[in-house]
C-alpha cells in the first residue's frame, strides 16, 4: 500500500511540475530534465509512470478538461445536452487559456508525429460521439450520419472560435457559441 501511495505522490509531483512549466513557458518550456528536476524525481521514476514528456502533458490537458467536462464514463455522464458540452468547451478555452493553447499545439504536432496523431484522433472521435449522441437526444429525428455531421460542424466551429479567442482577447467566444447553438437548434 505504501508503495502505491508513493507512486501516486510521484505522479502528482510530475504532473504539478509539468503544469507549472507549461504555465511558465508553454510547451517549449517543458523538457524531461526540467520536469524531473522540478518534481524531484529521477528519469527512471518518470518513465515508470509516463511513456514520454508528451504523455505527461496530455495528462495535464486531460485533467483540465475533466474539471469542466467529466469523462463520458464518469458517474452521471452520458446524458449530456449539447448546450452542456458546448459550455464545457467554452469554459475550457476561456478559463484555462494556457492549457487550451497547449491542447491546440499538441493537436498540431499530430500532423508530423503519428503517435500524437493517434491520441488526438482518439480524443476527437470520442468527443464527436458525445456531441452526436447529444444531438440525437435533442432531435430524435436525426439519423446517426446526420447527428455525426452536425457534431463535426459544431466541434469545428468551436475549435475555430477557441483559436480566435486565444489569439484575440476581444473575441467573445461564449456569445459566438450561443449563436452557434441557436443555428443548430439546440435546446437551452
Amino acid at each position: 500500500m505504501a508503495r502505491y501511495r508513493v507512486g501516486i505522490e510521484t505522479r502528482d509531483r510530475i504532473l504539478a511540475a509539468t503544469r507549472d512549466l507549461l504555465a511558465e513557458g508553454g510547451l517549449e518550456g517543458v523538457t524531461l530534465k526540467r520536469v524531473t528536476t522540478a518534481a524531484g524525481v529521477g528519469v527512471g521514476s518518470f518513465y515508470n509512470l509516463f511513456d514520454s514528456k508528451e504523455s505527461a502533458v496530455f495528462e495535464v490537458v486531460r485533467e483540465t478538461l475533466d474539471a469542466v467536462d467529466p469523462h463520458p464514463e464518469a458517474p452521471g455522464a452520458g446524458d449530456d445536452r449539447l448546450t452542456d458540452l458546448v459550455g464545457a468547451f467554452v469554459t475550457f478555452i476561456t478559463d484555462s487559456p494556457t492549457v487550451a493553447r497547449i491542447y491546440l499545439q499538441l493537436a498540431g504536432l499530430g500532423l508530423t508525429d503519428p503517435a500524437i496523431a493517434a491520441r488526438v484522433l482518439r480524443s476527437h472521435r470520442l468527443r464527436v460521439d458525445r456531441f452526436a449522441a447529444a444531438c440525437r437526444r435533442e432531435d430524435p429525428a436525426l439519423d446517426d450520419a446526420s447527428a455525426r455531421e452536425r457534431a463535426q460542424a459544431v466541434l469545428a466551429s468551436l475549435t475555430g472560435y477557441g483559436l480566435t479567442s486565444l489569439i484575440d482577447p476581444t473575441f467573445d467566444m461564449a456569445a459566438h457559441a450561443r449563436g452557434l447553438l441557436d443555428r443548430v437548434g439546440a435546446a437551452g
